[in-house]
């Protein structure tokens, strides 16, 4: 009987997190620090594609084919992961999922497998994010990412390694115009889809990252 307690106990604490933000957000960053603060696994599409392949499953060598001859991963193959990922032990407190899901079915396949979300859909507004992009350099020895002064800043030293800092292709304004259409046209149906839940929260992503983060962590401790 301990146990079974127990076990309601942990289900009833479980955080099931689902992040939404546009590219430039910060929703990387807050990810790692929400997983960090509540001491759950942060699973991103990304991760989940990578994993499923070092695995070697079935599902696995389905997304090694898809990818090796140039497509996407659809819908149902990525819901598929997502399904299986959700059966790991790491979950049993809870999850953050960032980059599903992407659409709405998606959205819909995941309340079949866990009904009980909290969104948070950090919210910043198009021009913020095209400034955000627009100073953003990569480090092209060490990688890391870093933001300059000024849009026109480039060929910098990178602080870290000395190595020279450049303007990734995809960072110019034009191209970051075009990425948060794209985002726009995923992420509206599925805020419609979410808004009116109970555990829907959005916060203002414009602040600094530390105050972001205390945005989140006080309406996540309040949620619980």
């Amino acid at each position: 009987e301990v146990g079974s307690w127990e076990l309601m106990k942990s289900v009833s604490l479980a955080l099931n997190i689902v992040l939404i933000g546009p590219p430039g957000s910060g929703k990387g960053t807050q990810a790692v620090r929400i997983a960090r603060r509540y001491s759950v696994p942060h699973i991103s599409t990304g991760d989940i594609l990578r994993q499923a392949v070092r695995d070697g499953t079935p599902l696995g060598r389905e997304v090694e084919a898809t990818i090796a001859s140039g497509g996407l991963v659809g819908d149902e193959l990525m819901s598929s992961l997502v399904e299986a990922r959700l059966q790991q032990p790491d979950v049993a407190r809870g999850f953050l999922l960032d980059g599903f899901p992407r659409t709405v079915d998606q959205a819909r396949f995941l309340d079949t497998l866990q009904p009980d979300l909290t969104v948070v859909h950090i919210d910043v507004p198009d021009d913020e994010i095209i400034k955000r992009l627009s100073t953003r350099r990569v480090c092209s020895s060490c990688g890391l990412t870093q933001s300059v002064s000024t849009d026109e800043a480039t060929g910098e030293a990178c602080p870290y390694c000395g190595g020279t800092l450049v303007r990734r292709e995809d960072d110019d304004a034009e191209t970051v115009k075009k990425r948060l259409t794209t985002y726009a046209a995923f992420a509206d149906p599925l805020i419609a889809y979410y808004r009116t839940r109970p555990r829907f929260v959005t916060i203002d992503g414009a602040k600094e990252p530390d105050r972001v983060s205390d945005d989140i962590f006080k309406k996540l401790d309040a949620f619980r």
